[in-house]
C-alpha cells in the first residue's frame, strides 16, 4: 500500500503511541482528583500543554485542549461572537475554509450575525487590500485559515495579523494542516486564536487544542465541571492529551528534515505529473504551499472513478476534504479559486508524508497515466474534444 492521504489523517507515530499506553492501564488516574494517581495524570496534561505552548510561543495558560481541530473551530468563532456582541456582529471569513468554519459562519448568520466571506485568486490566496475593504467599525473577528487542506496555499498570515492587530480586530487562524507542518509564532504573527488537531501531525484521533490569547475574552463553550480553566467542562482525554504533546514534540524535532523530503519527492511527482499526462494543471500556489500537497485536475476524467482504480493498485488518494468524501458536490474550495463544474469534479489530491519515495512516485505516475488514458477513452467529452482538436 502507497499512502498518499495524509492531510486526510496520518499514522500516529510509534514513540506517541509508547507515550500514551501507560496512561490508559497504569496512571490512569482522572487529573481533577487530589491523590497522587490523579496527581501523574495531571502533570501528564500540565507538561503536554507546555510542549505545545513552546512550540507556538505561547504561554502555557493560553493552550485549551479540545476533541479536535473542528471543535476548536466552533469554539473559536461561537464563543467570541458572544463574547463581543456588544461591540459588534460582524466576521470576516474566506470562501475556501474548512466547513468547521463555514458551517459555524452559516450557524452564526442565522444568530443575526453578519459574515463577509472573502474571494480568492486562481491559486486561492486572498488579496490583503480587499480584507481591508472588507473591514467596517463593527467588524469583531477575521477568521483565516493558515493553510489550505485541499489545495495546500499558504496565505499571508503575518501580514492578515498585522492588519487585523491595527484595526484593533481579533484574528484566528485555522491551522490544523500547517501546525507540525510550518513554523508558527503567534506574537511575530499576531494571532490571537489558532486550532489545531492531533491526527494530522502523527498523534492520536478526537484530540486538538485551541490556542487563545490571554486578554482575549471567550465564553465557556462547554458547561459543566471546572476542567480548561472553567471554558470546556468535561474529564480531560488524558492518553490524548500525552499523545498530542508527544506528537508536537516530535513534530517540532523532525519539521526541518521532514520538509526538505516531503518537498523533493512533492517537486518530483509534480513535474512527472505535468510532464507525462496532457490536459491536467496544478491546483494551488507553485511554491506558497504546504511541503506535502499535491492538488491536480484532469480535464474528462471523474475524480472518483481514478481513486477506485488507484485504491486498486493500492494507492490511497483523495479528491479533496476526508469531511465532504461521498459528496456528489464539487469541492467548495476548486470552484473558489475558478474552476468550472466538470473540472472540478476532475480532482485529485495526493499528500504525502516524510516516509514516501520517489520510487513510490514512479509507481504512482506509472499507473496514474494508464487510469487517466483508460478513462479518457471510455469519455464521450474527451472524444469530442479529440475531434475538434483534428479539424
Amino acid at each position: 500500500m502507497i499512502y498518499l492521504d495524509n492531510a486526510a489523517t496520518t499514522k500516529t507515530a510509534p514513540e506517541v503511541v509508547e507515550a500514551m499506553l501507560p496512561y490508559f492501564t497504569e496512571h490512569y488516574g482522572n487529573p481533577s482528583t487530589i491523590y497522587s494517581l490523579g496527581g501523574e495524570s495531571k502533570k501528564a496534561v500540565t507538561d503536554a500543554r507546555e510542549i505545545i505552548a513552546k512550540s507556538l510561543g505561547a504561554k502555557t495558560e493560553e493552550i485549551y485542549f479540545t476533541a479536535g481541530g473542528s471543535e476548536a473551530d466552533n469554539w473559536a468563532l461561537k464563543a467570541t461572537a458572544e463574547a463581543y456582541s456588544n461591540k459588534g456582529k460582524h466576521i470576516i471569513t474566506s470562501k475556501i475554509e474548512h466547513h468547521a468554519i463555514l458551517h459555524t459562519c452559516e450557524y452564526l448568520e442565522k444568530q443575526g450575525y453578519e459574515v463577509t466571506y472573502l474571494d480568492v485568486d486562481r491559486d486561492g490566496l486572498i488579496n490583503l487590500e480587499e480584507l481591508k475593504a472588507a473591514i467596517r467599525p463593527d467588524t469583531i473577528l477575521i477568521s483565516i485559515m493558515f493553510a489550505n487542506n485541499e489545495i495546500g496555499t499558504i496565505e499571508p498570515i503575518a501580514e492578515i495579523g498585522a492588519i487585523a492587530k491595527e484595526k484593533g480586530i481579533l484574528f484566528h487562524t485555522d491551522a490544523v494542516q500547517a501546525y507540525g507542518q510550518l513554523p508558527i509564532n503567534v506574537d511575530e504573527m499576531n494571532i490571537d486564536m489558532l486550532s489545531a488537531s492531533g491526527h494530522k501531525l502523527n498523534g492520536p484521533k478526537g484530540i486538538g487544542f485551541l490556542y487563545i490569547r490571554k486578554g482575549v475574552k471567550s465564553r465557556s463553550f462547554i458547561h459543566g465541571g471546572a476542567q480548561e480553566r472553567s471554558r470546556r467542562a468535561g474529564t480531560e482525554n488524558v492518553p490524548g492529551i500525552v499523545g498530542l504533546g508527544a506528537a508536537a514534540d516530535r513534530a517540532m524535532r523532525i519539521m526541518e528534515e521532514k520538509t526538505r523530503k516531503e518537498i523533493e519527492v512533492r517537486d518530483y511527482l509534480i513535474k512527472r505529473i505535468e510532464d507525462e499526462i496532457p490536459y491536467c494543471w496544478l491546483n494551488g500556489h507553485r511554491t506558497k504551499r504546504l511541503p506535502n500537497n499535491v492538488n491536480f485536475s484532469f480535464l474528462y476524467i471523474e475524480g472518483e472513478s481514478m481513486l477506485i482504480m488507484l485504491d486498486m493498485k493500492g494507492v490511497c488518494a483523495s479528491s479533496g476534504s476526508a469531511c465532504t468524501s461521498g459528496s456528489l458536490d464539487p469541492s467548495h474550495v476548486l470552484l473558489g479559486i475558478g474552476l468550472k463544474h466538470e473540472e472540478a469534479h476532475g480532482s485529485l489530491r495526493l499528500t504525502l508524508s516524510e516516509e514516501n519515495t520517489k520510487e513510490e512516485m514512479d509507481f504512482v505516475v506509472d499507473n496514474l497515466k494508464q487510469i487517466v488514458a483508460r478513462l479518457r477513452d471510455m469519455s464521450p467529452l474527451y472524444e469530442d474534444f479529440l475531434k475538434s482538436q483534428q479539424k
